[in-house]
Order: structure tokens, then sequence, then C-alpha cells
């Protein structure tokens, strides 16, 4: 059992952090009680914006030494419970360590807190012709979220994800121990790699107060095309093509109708085309507008021989605004189109991405629920959700559960993952278990136990 946080517990962190950083019982706000998809819900007991390294390292100690849990969080855009406070304890926020640190020009890294936004670190880059490739939908997400559950986004079908793009990292240790993993480096074969292995642990191992991130030059020229089709049947279809065709795509997305007018719906205003039930979104970039035109003539020739009814280039920025505005809404507005959902944040090889979007739809009529969904395309990485609509509680949770047990088992089969990029958490548990079995599941918790001998960093997630 944990210590419940008290008064001479408060006493303390009131002496090492300045009280108007420190909010406890009703002082905590309802919104750090759950993340942004909901279903999960407990306050912590306190709640603490830290600013530095040496913060955190003295209110772990203190915790470790007493048996109180602790929760690191940012954004609170985790869609798997996984910054939620389950067992009460200390939550720490690291919001306002938000200052990138350092940009090194020379060996092509930033340097930034846990608390900067992705779209300040990209926006601040690219000012400077630099390039951080990482582009999950959720722009408003901490860097330290983004790390924690390996985020990828609509880019890594060209540039990888999250972990492909961090040097080194600060962390501290649930003792409370500041440790260094990683450098500025390109190539390290020196040891185990722990600094990989924190990348993607949820909070579970370790909290990370600082990040050498590796950029790259700026491309010169970016263009995205949008292709119609009939029906999704047809519009996955061309999915493996285009993935045989070797084309240098940055991004291959996929959308439906339903989908595509949830977003206008929210947003209140139009997408440039809704005459067709499925889209695909492709994305170039490169150095000269002579080698993207080679890329996506190629490509709009063979995706219209296989059913496009037409390639839209969005170049111009009215038709760029609405069509990425619209990408970055899908998650809110299938959210504001039902009373309740959940995700199935799937990931199957790219040669079974079709194969599992039509059983979506199977699974769709055979529980008769409503499921749509959008994704990654070009790295099998699917958005799947499961809508609540006017259902009550007993049918709701009868029906999610089947459609989830199904299609989990479906990406099993596919020799496929439980999550692409938003983690496990709390909510997806049972199924990472099912998919990698007893046996890696006790050397996970075999490992977390050599960081973690109290369990006191975030208990009850990912295993």
């Amino acid at each position: 059992m944990y210590k419940t946080v008290d008064e001479k517990d408060l006493n303390y962190l009131s002496s090492i952090i300045p009280s108007e950083r420190i909010f406890y019982g009703e002082g905590v706000s309802e919104d750090y009680a759950h993340d942004e998809l909901g279903g999960i819900s407990r306050k912590p007991d306190v709640l603490i914006n830290v600013l530095s390294t040496d913060e955190v390292s003295r209110i772990m100690k203190y915790a470790n030494d007493n048996n109180i849990p602790v929760v690191a969080r940012g954004s609170g855009t985790d869609l798997v419970g996984a910054a939620v406070a389950l067992e009460g304890g200390i939550m720490i926020c690291t919001k306002l360590m938000n200052h990138i640190l350092e940009l090194d020009e020379n060996n092509l890294t930033v340097t930034v807190e846990p608390g900067v936004l992705l779209m300040e670190l990209q926006a601040y880059v690219e000012e400077r012709d630099f390039f951080y490739p990482p582009d999950p939908g959720e722009k408003s997400a901490t860097i330290g979220g983004n790390i924690s559950t390996n985020a990828g986004g609509m880019r890594a079908v060209k540039y990888g994800v999250t972990r492909d793009y961090v040097r080194g990292l600060t962390v501290v240790m649930p003792n409370g121990d500041i440790e260094h993993f990683g450098s500025k480096c390109v190539k390290n074969s020196s040891g185990y790699d722990i600094k990989d292995l924190i990348i993607g642990s949820e909070g579970t191992l370790c909290i990370i107060t600082e990040a050498i991130l590796k950029l790259i030059p700026k491309p010169l020229e970016s263009v995205s095309m949008l292709l119609p089709f009939v029906s999704m049947e047809k519009a996955i279809e061309v999915v493996p093509e285009l993935i045989r065709s070797k084309a240098s795509l940055t991004a291959i997305e996929y959308m439906s109708l339903d989908t595509i007018i949830s977003a206008e719906n929210y947003l209140g205003k139009k997408f440039p085309d809704t005459n067709y039930e499925a889209y695909i979104l492709l994305t170039f970039d490169g150095n000269s507008k002579e080698e993207l035109e080679k890329e996506y003539s190629k490509v709009a020739d063979m995706c219209i021989k296989m059913g496009a009814i037409d390639g839209y280039f969005v170049d111009t920025d009215e038709r760029k605004k609405s069509v990425w505005n619209a990408r970055g809404a899908f998650l809110e507005a299938i959210k504001a189109s039902t009373d309740e959902m959940d995700e199935c944040d799937v990931v199957v090889p790219k040669s079974r991405v079709a194969d599992f979007i039509k059983y979506t739809h199977e699974v769709a009529q055979k529980v008769d629920i409503r499921i749509p969904s959008f994704g990654h395309a070009g790295d099998g990485n699917l958005h799947v959700y499961i809508c609540r609509d006017s259902m009550d509680e007993n049918t709701w949770k009868r029906k999610l559960n089947e459609a989830f047990d199904l299609l989990y088992e479906k990406a099993r089969e596919y020799e496929g993952h439980v999550s692409g990029e938003h983690g496990i958490g709390y909510a997806k548990k049972q199924y990472l278990s099912l998919q990698v079995g007893e046996g890696q599941m006790k050397l996970m918790r075999d490992l977390k136990k050599v960081f973690d001998p109290g369990n006191i960093l975030n208990p009850g997630k990912l295993v």
C-alpha cells in the first residue's frame, strides 16, 4: 500500500517548491483527473508544477523514501490513461519546463526541456532552416510526452519516429538520482542503450527533464496531393501499390467522407472536395520543384489508372489550410460527434493496411456500432475509433469490448501490434499481454523493478 499525502508531506514539499506552484485536494483542477480521451479518472492528491531537474530530483527522493506514488504529466493529450494518477499521490507537471535551451548548428541538434510543445519546436527550428521530422497529429503535445510514447505521425513513412531523433536524455530516477543517457554523438556502441529503453516507456522508468534532439536541413519544397475515390475499398487498394512504387513519399494518409464531414462540422469550414466516399492524401518534399514534379506525376498517373477520380494539388495557402486543418481536427471532430469513444491504435505491416481497414467495416456491421477511422497508411498505423453514440452504459461496454477483442485479434493475426504511437498506459494493458505473451511481460516487469524497485513511478501502467 502507498502512503497517502498528509500535512507533513505537504509541509516538506512546500519547503522545496514555492507554494504558488503546489495544488492540493480541491485545489487540483478536474482537468488533471483524466487524459484527452477520458474513461479513466482520478485526481492526484497533490499537483506540483516544476521548473527544473533539481526540483524533480528532490521531489522524487522524498516520494521514494516515503513510498508515495508519482505520475509525470505534460499537456495531458495522452489517449490511454498513462498520465492519470490511478493511485493518487503526487503529479509532477512539466508544462513550465518549456524552454529551448540550445540550437547547435555544428552538430545539428537542439536541446529542449520536456514541456516544450511540438508546434513550438517545429516553428523554432524551421524559422532557422532546420527540420524536426516527427509530426504527430496533436501539435500541442509536449516533447516529453512524444518521447515517452515514441510518437510517430504522418511523416514517419519517410523520416521515422521520435526514437530516431533522440540523441540524449537527462532523467530523474525514482530514487531522485539524476542520470544522462546518450549525447550529441551520432554513433554509440558503448554498452546497453538505456536511452532507447526509456523512449516509449510512458513514464514508468524515470522522468525526462531534458532532451537532445537530432535535426536535419529543412526541405526547400513541399507539395501535397488529394486523391478522391468512389469507395474506401478502391482507395485502400492503392496503398500497397504506392509503397511498391518506391516513390519518395513523406506521408500517405487515408480518410473517409464521414470523418471529413465531421471535421467540417467541427471547424465550420469546407473541405476542398466532399463528392466521394474516400480520399488518400499524399505529401512529397525535396530540394527542387523539378525533383518533386517527377515524383508526383508518376504517382498521380498510377493512382488514376487504379481508380482515383482526380489528383488535386494542395499548393495554395487557402487549400493547404483547409486540408491540413481538417486533418488535424479529425480526432476532436469524431469526439464531438458522439457521447463517448475509445481508440484502437493498432499498427500492422504495410501490406495488410487495406485488409485491416476492410475488417473494421466488417466489425462495425457485426457488432452494430459506428467505427470511423483515419490514419497513416504509409506506415501501417491506423486510428480506429469506437463510438458510443446514444447507447446505454451496459450496451456500450459490451459492444466496446467485443469490438476491441475482434480488432486486436485480427491485428495479432496480421503480425501487428497493439499501439503504433499512442502507447499502452492503463487502457490497453490486457491487449499488450495477449500480444507479447507472459515471457516478454515478465521481462518488462523485471526491467521495471531494476529502475523502480518500490513501484512508485506511474504504477498500474504498461506492465
